[in-house]
């Protein structure tokens, strides 16, 4: 049954492809190219995995923009938490200058 259970968990497991652009492209390094979600992970479920080992002067900045799959949802600030599906890309565009 153990097994059985195990095999049923990881079919449930969704890709996410990440992209990161402007002026923390330091930070970007230290981040993947790709996460592995639970099914019915969100915007916020993605952003917590990928921000969690950072330490406060590599946090991306709060006025970074978040596109899921080429939709503008908000900011790292403010943003629309929405669910995730398996090869969505989450991109992050890090504002280069003023506004």
């Amino acid at each position: 049954m153990r097994v059985l259970l195990i095999a049923l968990k990881s079919a449930s497991a969704m890709k996410i492809q990440i992209s990161y652009t402007g002026r923390s492209y330091q930070t970007s390094t230290l981040l993947p190219a790709e996460i592995t979600l639970d099914e019915n992970s969100s915007v916020a479920d993605a952003l917590r995995m990928l921000t969690k080992d950072l330490s406060d002067e590599q946090q991306l900045p709060a006025s970074c923009l978040v596109a899921v799959s080429g939709e503008h949802i908000g900011t790292l600030s403010s943003y629309t938490n929405r669910p995730l599906r398996d090869r969505d890309e989450l991109i992050l565009i890090a504002p280069v200058a003023g506004g």
